[in-house]
């Protein structure tokens, strides 16, 4: 497999950093916070991409449970001022929409797209340590605990993944279970399963996973 971006590590770019927010001021002098969002295909089914402020924030499957969840995450981090979302397109999103292509044509082990986390101290921590876990490679809860400096806090941890707005490119679907058994995954455990067997270099499932 040619890889475009070599590395172990699904690399974050120095740009990550905590969400940095641009506002809007609208007709009721309230300031507006615009996530532009577009659908892109994959081989585990669509996923909703949002950047703003020329950074990603979002990545997800389309109509997972975790949608739902990640608004409220959002509206509660941004609470001094509104939240929109329009359908469109940026330079972040065509190249995370590229990368993904690459990715899951096995032409990729790493990203470059620079990152907005948007949550608590503790939660940025935990989704730089999914970063750190090589592709083909998995963690536990556990381990995962122990890579954020917090070893007792797994439960904190295990609640960090599951807020995560940027899978694939945060890759919680690398934790598993401390006796090796897939766990839950907000795409599905197909789509999970899809992609530890392509990292680990195995014939993933045939077709879609959608």
């Amino acid at each position: 497999m040619q890889n475009r971006n070599p590395g172990n590590n699904f690399a974050v770019s120095d740009k990550t950093s905590i969400f940095t927010r641009r506002y809007y001021p609208d007709s009721h002098n309230r300031y507006m916070t615009t996530i532009i969002t577009a659908r892109h295909k994959s081989p585990i089914g669509d996923l909703l991409i949002g950047s703003c402020d020329n950074r990603l924030c979002l990545c997800y499957k389309c109509g997972d449970k975790l949608q739902a969840a990640i608004d409220r995450h959002l509206r509660r981090h941004l609470s001094d001022n509104d939240l929109q979302y329009i359908n469109g397109t940026s330079d972040v999103i065509r190249h995370a929409a590229s990368q993904l292509d690459e990715y899951f044509d096995r032409q990729r082990t790493t990203f470059d797209i620079p990152l907005s986390l948007i949550g608590t101290a503790f939660q940025r921590t935990v989704w730089r340590a999914l970063t750190e876990i090589p592709y083909g490679a998995t963690a536990s809860y556990k381990e995962l605990a122990l890579r954020a400096g917090n070893p007792l806090a797994v439960r904190a941890t295990a609640s960090a993944i599951a807020i995560n707005p940027l899978t694939i490119f945060i890759p919680c679907h690398r934790i598993i279970g401390s006796d090796r058994r897939l766990t839950g995954y907000s795409g599905g455990l197909e789509a999970k399963k899809f992609m530890l067997e392509m990292e680990a270099g195995n014939e993933p499932l045939t077709g879609s996973c959608r």
